[in-house]
C-alpha cells in the first residue's frame, strides 16, 4: 500500500490500451516529451522508474493493467531540455486557447462526471498528448490543473489530435486502473461518427491487423498480417446519393489511427483525412477539409452513457449534406 509519504515522491501511470507492448522507453518518450534516452536509462539504472514496483530496462514491455512509477522531479528533468518540448505545467497555467483562463478551458469541455472520472468534450485540434512543437495538450493541462492543489487527473485511452469526442479521465491511481482494464476487456463501448467518400455496406466488420511504420512527416499504420490485431464494426446510419456517407464506427480494439485506416483500407476513407486519402479525402463544395471522425457516445460499465455534440464543422457539412444525426437514445445495435 503506498503510504502518504510515498505519494509526495512519486508519480503513477496505468499503461492504456493503445500502449500494450510498447517499449517502455517509447512509453516514456510519448507521455513526457523533451525526456532524453539517458535520463530515461539512468532512473532505470537507479531504480526510479519502476513497472510494478519492479526495476525495468528501456526495452522492457509494457502491458495493459501495469503502473509505471516515476519520480515527480521527471516533468522537471524533461523540460531542461534544449531541445523542443511540450509546454511544462507552468507554462500551461497561463491563459490558453483563446485567452480563457486554464480551469475555464477545462470546465467548458466536461460533459459528464462520476465518482472516479470525468469525461470531456475534446476539440477537434488539441491533442491527448505533447509532442515536439505541441505546446498545448490535455495531459499538460492536467499537470498545471494539480499544481493547484488535489489529485492529478489520469489519462486512460487517447483519441488523436484532429479527433473530437468523448475523452475518459480518471481522478485519481485506483480508477485509472479499473479503468484502464475495462477498457482492455471490453467493458466500455466506444462509438464514433465518420463522413466517410462514397456508399458502404450497410453493416459488417473489418479485421486487419496493422503496424506502425515510421516516416518522414511522422508514423503512419499499414496492413500487416504480422502487426497487432485491430477489429472494427461499422454501420450505416445516413447517406447523400452514393457519394458521401455518415458511419458508426465502433472500435472492439484501440489501436493507434485503426478508424482511420480501417475505412481507408476498404476504400472509403474518412473526409478530411488526407493522411490515408490523399486528395480523394477531400470532397470539396460545403464539407470542410477538417478530419470529420468524432468519438460520439461512450458507454461505461454501470451503462452510464457519455454523449458528446460533434464538432462545428461536422454538424456544418452534414447539415449542407442533409444528412441527419442517429436520434436521441440510439444504440450501434439498434440498426
Amino acid at each position: 500500500m503506498m503510504n502518504s509519504a510515498d505519494a509526495t515522491k512519486w508519480r503513477f501511470e496505468a499503461i492504456p490500451e493503445d500502449e500494450d507492448g510498447s517499449r517502455l522507453d517509447r512509453f516514456l518518450r510519448r507521455l513526457i516529451p523533451g525526456l532524453g534516452q539517458g535520463q530515461i536509462e539512468k532512473m532505470l539504472r537507479n531504480g526510479l522508474i519502476r513497472i510494478d514496483g519492479a526495476k525495468a530496462k528501456s526495452a522492457s514491455r509494457v502491458a495493459v493493467g501495469q503502473t509505471i512509477r516515476l519520480p515527480l522531479s521527471i516533468d522537471t528533468l524533461a523540460s531542461a531540455k534544449p531541445a523542443a518540448h511540450a509546454a511544462t505545467a507552468k507554462s500551461l497555467a497561463t491563459p490558453m486557447m483563446g485567452g480563457a483562463p486554464l480551469q475555464k478551458t477545462f470546465d467548458d469541455m466536461v460533459i459528464g462526471e462520476g465518482k472516479g472520472w470525468i469525461a470531456l468534450n475534446k476539440p477537434s485540434g488539441l491533442a491527448v498528448q505533447g509532442g515536439t512543437g505541441t505546446k498545448q495538450h490535455v495531459d499538460g493541462m492536467l499537470a498545471a490543473l494539480a499544481t493547484r492543489g488535489g489529485e492529478r487527473m489520469r489519462l486512460v485511452h487517447r483519441i488523436d489530435k484532429d479527433t473530437s469526442g468523448v475523452l475518459l479521465l480518471a481522478k485519481n491511481l485506483g480508477s485509472a486502473r479499473s479503468l484502464t482494464d475495462a477498457f482492455h476487456k471490453h467493458t466500455i463501448e466506444k462509438t464514433y461518427l465518420a463522413l466517410c467518400m462514397g456508399l458502404p455496406p450497410e453493416d459488417g466488420a473489418i479485421k486487419q491487423a496493422i503496424s506502425k511504420l515510421p516516416g518522414k512527416t511522422g508514423e503512419r499504420m499499414v496492413a500487416d498480417d504480422d502487426g497487432q490485431s485491430a477489429h472494427t464494426l461499422f454501420r450505416r446510419v445516413d447517406h447523400a446519393g452514393r457519394k458521401l456517407t455518415l458511419m458508426a464506427l465502433r472500435p472492439l480494439t484501440g489501436r493507434t489511427h485503426q478508424l482511420r485506416i480501417h475505412m481507408a483500407l476498404v476504400g472509403h476513407v474518412i473526409c478530411g483525412d488526407g493522411k490515408y486519402g490523399g486528395v480523394d479525402a477531400h470532397p470539396g463544395g460545403m464539407v470542410a477539409r477538417q478530419l470529420h471522425l468524432h468519438a460520439w457516445q461512450l458507454k461505461l460499465p454501470d451503462g452510464k452513457l457519455v454523449i458528446a455534440p460533434p464538432p462545428p464543422h461536422m454538424v456544418a457539412s452534414l447539415d449542407a449534406l442533409g444528412l441527419s444525426m442517429p436520434p436521441k437514445g440510439w444504440r450501434f445495435q439498434d440498426f
